[in-house]
């Protein structure tokens, strides 16, 4: 299967979105709708990740299928290890749903990426020797085309 989206975009506000819409077209033609809410939930949730680890800078996104799943990456330009900021046994109570707080109540995307995805990793790029430091790193995760066998 051919037709890959690789994309550089603005570490924005609208780049979620942006990659939403993508993910969505490309899943309907390639016959894969049945898995455009995970996938597209996946991406979205890395895109938002890359976005808020390097605002105003450029990301990079990849989507392609392989080995029957959806495979999915984003490059940012922050070396830092993805890891979640919040635990994920929040109760309603733990949510600020006031104007002010409202967008605070993040951190569980990937909790959100380990539950829906077959896999996920990161892989840093190599270090610069000229400055010691990793540019960035790929953030990746592989969505399986087909459900799982329904145990018996």
């Amino acid at each position: 299967m051919t037709e890959d989206i690789r994309i550089c975009m603005p570490a924005s506000a609208a780049a979620p979105g942006f990659t939403r819409t993508l993910m969505e077209r490309r899943l309907k033609k390639w016959g894969y709708s049945h898995i455009s809410y995970d996938a597209t939930l996946v991406a979205t949730e890395m895109v938002t990740n890359a976005m808020k680890a390097t605002p105003g800078r450029v990301i990079r996104f990849l989507c392609r299928w392989e080995d029957g799943a959806v495979y999915v990456a984003v490059w940012d330009s922050s070396p830092g290890r993805p890891a979640p900021t919040r635990d994920v046994e929040s109760t309603l109570d733990d949510l600020d749903l006031s104007e002010d707080g409202f967008d605070e109540n993040g951190g569980r995307g990937l909790h959100i990426i380990d539950a829906l995805a077959q896999e996920w990793g990161y892989r840093p790029d190599p270090v610069d020797p000229r400055t010691g430091r990793s540019p960035g790193k790929w953030v990746w995760a592989r969505v399986a085309t087909d459900p799982p066998p329904v145990p018996m």
